[in-house]
């Protein structure tokens, strides 16, 4: 059946749903609409001196797609003339496209990336924000995911957070690194892990940042594993330890202490694409390691790696970002540190909360440099997540809140 538009034709045929689900993931990875795979597949079958090998088109069902005037009616008179079925010659052609058109290689950052999320205020959603963006991350590539496209943040101030458009997007695949580097252990018991014992016999990261450790770091990274195989073998964390609350004493005797967080994880950055630090809510010397380990490297790209900044839209989270940004400030100055902004999140939003959250969120996106790359509702999957210690990726993945979390996945990348 056909159905004209300007000069393509709506087709309907059937197709098995293996193919259309891996023609619908591929044409994605490579940037292209279903039709013009479809077409340049059809283009190619017509091409071809001789059939190929039949496909199993059991269980079919129904897929349209919309073709150039006219090569519909070619293809099918192809197909009369070489004996195969409507069909099974559709079938070859979106199969000798698939083999023509491999899926693309993941793309890897040059320099691992370091992620230092942070804001000395707490009940911000820090970690929350780590999680969910390592998750988003960490997403399979040869999955769809669910994705809302546009600057959602600025329409949060028009009351249009519902009208703006979504999509289906392959995940990055990136290899991720979730660090807990608070002493409360949130992140580490929100993805269902226990915390590192204190322990004469047991390494922490604090032990290894204070030249304490008797193991390799490896030895106390774990996988995040979920039900579903969503993140493969690419999302770990290295849990924390309430050892973590005395740091900043053990720090104070260090030598180059500002480095000591670097010099923990060096050993492991090679087996990531990306480290993302949960940071404590402090602006003590803890900070000031992770500050130092977010710096941009020799011939490091800017904005690869940097400082994101969690806040929430009410009047307490300004007066705690001057004080962490003041912090920045200095350390960038005393130690000539090249120290990004990677930008802005602005967590826990809820505009029914009246005139505080809205003009709140525009002074944060008022501000520019850095600028706002995120808003993240306020709402029951985050929360829900947390309680049954699951990614909330794997517990609610098309929740508002985890379309958000890709979508600030992609702006800072």
């Amino acid at each position: 059946m056909t159905q004209p538009l300007g000069d393509r034709e709506k087709v309907v045929s059937k197709l098995p749903a293996e193919l259309q689900r891996n023609l619908k993931v591929r044409s994605a990875q490579h940037g292209i609409d279903i039709q013009h795979a479809v077409e340049a597949g059809i283009t190619a079958w017509r091409g071809l001196g001789s059939n190929l090998p039949s496909v199993d088109t059991a269980g079919a069902r129904s897929f349209s797609t919309w073709l150039p005037d006219g090569q519909w009616d070619a293809f099918r008179a192809d197909c009369a003339a070489r004996g195969v079925s409507i069909v099974q010659g559709l079938s070859q052609s979106v199969t000798l496209w698939l083999e023509k058109n491999p899926a693309p290689a993941v793309v890897r950052p040059r320099f691992p990336r370091r992620i230092v999320v942070c804001n000395q205020k707490g009940g911000v959603g820090k970690t929350s924000i780590t999680a969910g963006l390592g998750e988003a991350m960490a997403e399979d590539s040869d999955r769809l995911h669910l994705m809302r496209i546009s600057k959602y943040f600025a329409a949060f101030l028009d009351g249009e957070g519902d009208a703006l458009d979504y999509e289906e997007l392959p995940g990055p695949g990136l290899k991720v690194l979730l660090v807990d580097f608070d002493p409360q252990t949130h992140l580490t018991k929100q993805l269902g892990h226990a915390p590192i014992p204190i322990d004469p016999q047991r390494d922490s990261l604090s032990k290894h940042m204070a030249g304490e450790a008797v193991g390799p770091l490896a030895d106390m990274i774990v996988p995040v594993e979920t039900e579903d195989g969503r993140f493969g073998d690419r999302l770990h964390l290295l849990p924390a330890c309430t050892d973590a609350f005395l740091l900043d004493v053990k720090l104070s005797s260090v030598r180059a202490r500002e480095a000591a967080l670097e010099r923990a994880l060096q050993p492991v950055e090679a087996d990531y694409d990306v480290i993302v630090v949960d940071c404590p809510p402090s602006l003590g010397l803890s900070m000031d390691a992770a500050a130092y380990y977010g710096r941009r490297r020799p011939e490091e790209e800017p904005g690869n790696s940097g400082i994101l900044v969690v806040v929430q839209a009410e009047d307490s989270s300004a007066d705690a970002y001057d004080l962490l940004t003041g912090q920045i400030e200095d350390l960038r100055r005393d130690m000539a540190l090249e120290l990004d902004y990677l930008g802005i999140v602005v967590n826990q939003y809820d505009g029914r909360r009246g005139i505080i959250a809205t003009t709140s969120l525009q002074g944060w996106i008022d501000i520019k440099d850095p600028r706002v790359v995120g808003v993240i509702g306020d709402l029951k999957e985050q929360k829900e997540a947390v309680r049954v210690k699951e990614p909330l990726l794997a517990y609610a993945p098309n929740c508002d809140q985890a379309v958000g979390m890709r979508a600030l996945a992609r702006e800072i990348s």
